[in-house]
């Protein structure tokens, strides 16, 4: 298949690109299975209370079972009572799920076809600025109609990182850095025709 590639001074061009990658049809429910498993593999899962075991205090009958009115109570630290332990305290726990290397790319492979059907992935040459400047940025996303958009390039761009990362709505990856999470959350990705072949090459 053929992805139309802008080209400010000298209109429009094609790129052939393969359709293994490019070229799939959208499979939702592999792509939700994969976004949900790569944010929670990002989750720290390092929480922890006390239950009323744990909770310093109790080891006594705070008032007789009977006779005082009060409803009966074995311990301070009781989950129903102030400064008490937690009913079901919480334990760290590891929230990663396992998602294979074939499943990953499956997942990529669709997102990326998809942006291509939908014409939400728009390719450039390259992206070059002049100084690490926010405005020449904003200047090149307006004369592309783009607001909030994820960049991705082959590689580190200083220039370019610095610009970006006063921009809330925009992000600046490179090919390895690229996953569904960050392909999903943004409305447009604008990729460099290098990035298109790194691409190519890693989900082949």
């Amino acid at each position: 298949m053929k992805l139309k590639v802008v080209n400010a001074a000298a209109g429009a061009s094609e790129l052939e690109v393969a359709d293994a990658t490019f070229g799939r049809e959208y499979n939702e429910a592999l792509v939700h299975q994969v976004v949900v498993a790569y944010m929670a593999a990002g989750r720290a899962g390092t929480k922890r209370q006390k239950s009323r075991a744990e909770v310093r205090g109790g080891g006594r009958k705070p008032h007789s079972q009977k006779g005082t009115g009060s409803a009966r109570a074995g311990s301070i630290r009781s989950p129903i009572w102030v400064g008490g332990g937690r009913a079901f305290a919480a334990r760290p726990r590891d929230y990663s799920q396992k998602v294979n290397r074939k499943m990953y790319r499956g997942a990529m492979r669709s997102l990326l076809s998809e942006l291509a059907r939908t014409e939400h992935m728009v390719v450039v040459p390259a992206i070059e600025l002049e100084a690490p400047k926010t405005k020449l940025l904003m200047d090149h996303l307006k004369g592309l109609s783009l607001e909030n958009v994820l960049i991705v390039v082959e590689a580190f761009e200083e220039k370019l990182f610095l610009a970006a990362r006063n921009l809330p709505s925009v992000e600046v990856l490179t090919v390895a850095q690229l996953d569904p999470v960050s392909i999903a959350r943004h409305h447009k990705v604008l990729v460099t025709v290098g990035a298109i072949k790194m691409l190519e090459e890693r989900l082949a």
